[in-house]
């Protein structure tokens, strides 16, 4: 009978789990913090070109890796093609730079321009404003425990999401 009910309450946290994830899939796909960027910090943003300069800002993976346009197909989870484009793109409207790499001169990797930098920190801003509103009457042990056990659950799906490719 113990061993039913907590299989009952496993059951029940995935589902609870499942739902969330849901939840919060449907509001990225519909770009809910782009649109909410948009009204409280004025300038329309691409949110594919804020995605391209936040996979470039998180930098290397590993020590003595550049961050090349491969590195930002596989971040987004997009083909190198596409990639490419939405790189080309962030160039043209200022926010990256290609430069030629320290290891091997023949090849390129992305670098932030100062546009991009004073985009981050607006972007950061408004997100950090959003979280802030939406955890404002949570108890701070709480929010500590939910960003800690949030990292851990994403950490989690990039690593399962590297074994497989």
């Amino acid at each position: 009978m113990g061993d039913e009910k907590a299989d009952e309450g496993r059951q029940q946290v995935l589902e609870t789990v499942e739902r969330a994830m849901v939840q919060l899939r449907r509001s990225m796909t519909r770009r809910t913090l782009a649109r909410l960027h948009e009204r409280t910090d004025g300038p329309v943003l691409d949110p594919a070109l804020a995605d391209v300069v936040d996979a470039v800002e998180e930098g290397p993976d590993r020590p003595g890796q550049e961050v090349t346009v491969g590195l930002v197909a596989d971040r987004l989870g997009i083909d190198p093609s596409r990639a490419s484009r939405l790189v080309s793109a962030a160039i043209k409207v200022g926010y990256l730079r290609r430069a030629a790499s320290q290891a091997d001169g023949r090849r390129i990797h992305l670098e932030l321009t100062q546009a991009a930098d004073e985009l981050l920190a607006v972007i950061h801003r408004s997100r950090h404003e959003l979280y802030s509103h939406l955890m404002r009457d949570w108890p701070e042990r709480d929010r500590a425990g939910f960003a800690g056990l949030l990292a851990k659950f994403t950490d989690e799906l990039t690593h399962l999401r590297k074994q497989q490719s």
